[in-house]
């Protein structure tokens, strides 16, 4: 019988491999997202010598660099952290479309749970505002994926 996990207590990643690929364009944010992102991993004990972190230069090469440590078959879970703010330009729908689905089609191609914090916002006010608790989220949500799948398989 499958017994759903109830709440963020019963996230213990003790043992997980974890990557994480960070964006360094708007690094306060991605800096911030990646501070919160490795206090939550670390409160759900994991120790800092099972994440790997590689930084790129923007949201659009966060799917190739995840597809490159997908395929080391190394890690449990994987999470993407980027920030892209509305501008005046057709841009920010290309750059948050495209990084977005190339992140579904990472995890889906490797069968490996990935955390989608690419913030999209409109404003730089909105990406402070959300900053940490995504960084937060993208950790609970790559452990509590990565224990659901070893639960599957």
């Amino acid at each position: 019988m499958f017994t759903p996990l109830n709440n963020q207590t019963d996230l213990n990643g003790a043992g997980l491999r974890i990557g994480i690929v960070q964006a360094r364009f708007n690094a306060d944010i991605t800096n911030a997202l990646h501070l919160a992102c490795l206090s939550e991993l670390r409160a759900m004990h994991i120790e800092p010598d099972q994440v790997e972190t590689i930084q790129v230069p923007g949201a659009l090469e966060i799917p190739l660099a995840l597809q490159a440590m997908a395929q080391r078959q190394s890690f449990d879970a994987l999470i993407a952290l980027g920030c892209i703010v509305r501008g005046e330009t057709y841009h920010f729908e290309l750059v948050a479309n495209e990084s977005g689905a190339g992140v579904s089609r990472v995890a889906l191609d490797h069968h490996l749970p990935i955390a989608n914090a690419i913030l999209t916002t409109e404003n730089m006010a909105q990406a402070v505002a959300r900053q940490t608790d995504k960084g937060r989220d993208a950790a609970r949500v790559a452990v509590e994926m990565a224990l659901l799948l070893e639960r599957l398989r």
